[in-house]
Parts: structure tokens; sequence; C-alpha cells
């Protein structure tokens, strides 16, 4: 559907979380021979990736998909949703290589277990990023789309793996509370994340005086303006959850006729905060193809390949 079509509601509710599992099988010994209290604390210290902060995020508690889909938040942090996701993840990973690597029984993942059905949002604290495929569209039809490889050494998530391009967290960019209600927004989350990720600005963190002026400041009125012409539009494909983490996104592609592409990505850096642009042919972009698609199946997150194969089989509508 449209990006339009998607209704956000905020809620001022805490609803209840969930009873925390155990986790000692799970989390690394520390220098002084006990447990890590938390996944984030160990990635902090071990890890030490450049980008790890505990910032505010929409948090998902109720979905209705009738007529159009309609999407209730509250708020969590990012390290509540991350301290679930990774030990679940490690988990499966430990269980699968005991059993031989083939698919673990129920008994040896209990983190997964309590947690049971993963869908829903009183069970998992789910804050669904939003990942977008950003297609620009030729005139030749020589249409190309835009992959990004994430850097394990910047990123505390997802190092390594190839994703589309914007994606981020659905965050505020502070905890201001004039800020959360002004950046609830997908169409203002995913700006945001263009600027920072296709044009290396600084990360929108709440530094400035006041709230982002979406409609005066750059690059978001030159954004802004394109959509309202029709040159970029933007469909939400709904929401999907990563196997392995169980962690929840949004999905949705962006398609910009290639003149505005060209105008307002002019200066489309070659690598940024969370790793660097693939390219094919000297470019900076992948052709949209089937065959480009094949290809890159093995370097693809599992939620890029699905909005990428989703995207192929509705070309035509989307071009």
């Amino acid at each position: 559907m449209e990006l339009d079509s998607v209704r956000l509601v905020f809620s001022d509710e805490v609803p209840t979380r969930p009873r925390p599992a155990p986790m000692d099988h799970v989390l690394p010994l520390a220098a002084h021979g006990k447990r890590y209290s938390s996944y984030a604390r160990a990635v902090r210290d071990l890890v030490r990736p450049r980008l790890l902060e505990n910032r505010l995020s929409y948090r998902l508690i109720d979905v209705s998909a009738g007529e159009h889909l309609a999407l209730t938040f509250g708020t969590t942090t990012f390290f509540e949703v991350f301290d679930v996701k990774q030990p679940v993840a490690h988990e499966f990973k430990a269980a699968w290589l005991a059993s031989d690597r083939s698919i673990p029984a129920w008994d040896a993942l209990p983190l997964r277990s309590q947690i049971g059905d993963p869908f829903d949002p009183t069970r998992l604290v789910l804050s669904p990023g939003i990942s977008t495929l950003t297609i620009r569209k030729d005139l030749r039809g020589d249409h190309r789309f835009v992959l990004h490889e994430r850097d394990g050494g910047k990123v505390a998530d997802g190092g390594g793996l190839c994703h589309v391009m914007p994606a981020g967290e659905f965050q505020p960019s502070s905890v201001s509370p004039v800020d959360l209600r002004n950046d609830f927004s997908l169409w203002r989350n995913i700006m945001r994340e263009y600027s920072e990720e296709f044009l290396g600005d600084p990360e929108h963190d709440g530094g400035a005086s006041g709230p982002i002026d979406y409609a005066a400041e750059e690059p978001f009125r030159s954004f802004g303006q394109a959509r309202a012409q029709g040159s970029f539009r933007l469909w939400h494909y709904g929401l999907v959850t990563e196997p392995l983490e169980l962690g929840a996104a949004q999905l949705t592609v962006a398609v910009v006729d290639g003149d505005v592409f060209d105008d307002l990505f002019a200066k489309l850096v070659q690598t940024n905060d969370e790793g660097h642009i693939v390219g094919a042919g000297g470019r900076r972009d992948i052709p949209f193809t089937a065959d480009a698609i094949d290809r890159l199946e093995p370097r693809l997150s599992a939620s890029a390949l699905t909005l990428l194969r989703l995207a192929w089989r509705d070309r035509g509508q989307l071009l």
C-alpha cells in the first residue's frame, strides 16, 4: 500500500514488559569471572563497535490490518530490544552447533521457547525499524537499486551483511517530548536516514536547539517537494520478523525518477557511518534485475532478500 495509507497512533500507555528468561547460558564472562549483566554491555566491552547507543525508540504495541494498516506505538529503548534479539540468535547458533548443524529441539532453546509467539507484542518487545529499498527509475528501463554492506567494526548488529538502503531504527531524534511527537512519522524517519546514509550528513540526534523543521530545512525540503510532485513515491509492504534474531522490521520501497534521483543524491557517498555502498560496473548502484537479485542472495539479510523478491514481483506496479 502507499506509505500515506498506513495510520500511526501514539499511545501514552505503558504496556507491561515481558518477563525475561535467564540468559546465563548465552552471556560471556567478564574479566572478574562473573557473567555480563546484559548483551549490550558485553558488546560494548568486547566488540567495541563505533555505533552503540541506547536511544529512545518507538515500541509497537498493536497492529490493526483492516482496510488500512494501523500501527500503535509507545516507547522503548534500543538496548531493551537488542538485549533479547542477540541472545536469542546466539542461543540458536549454540544449539545448532551442538546438534551437528541440524534443527535443535525446543528444550535447547529456552529463550525462544519462553517468547512463544514472536508476532505477539505482549510476549516480545518489538521496535520495528524501517528498511527502504530505493529504486532509481530510468526512462530507458535501466532501473537500478542501492545496496549497503554493513561494517561489523562500526555497527552492533548485522555486520558483514548486505541490506537495502536506507535502513534504520524507528526513533525520535531525541528524548525531548517535542521531538517524540514531531518525529513520529514513517516519512520523516525515512528522510533522516536518507540524509545520514546517502548524503553522509551528521546523525540527527537532538543536538540542535529545537525540533527539525522538515518543511524548511534541507535536504528534507527538497525530499518533500519531490514527493509532492510525484517523482518520489513510497510503498509500505507491512511488517516482517527476522527468523534468527526475531527482530521486527517495516519494509518499504521508494521509487525515484532518474533525473530527480541524480539531483537529490548528487553527493551520494561511497562510505558512511555504518558501512559502504555496493556497486556494479563502476557505479554506486545495482541493476534491478532477477539475475542480480539471485547472485546477491548469499550476501543479503533475510529481510532485504524478501523485500527485493517482493519488489521484483510487483515491478509493474512500482515502476
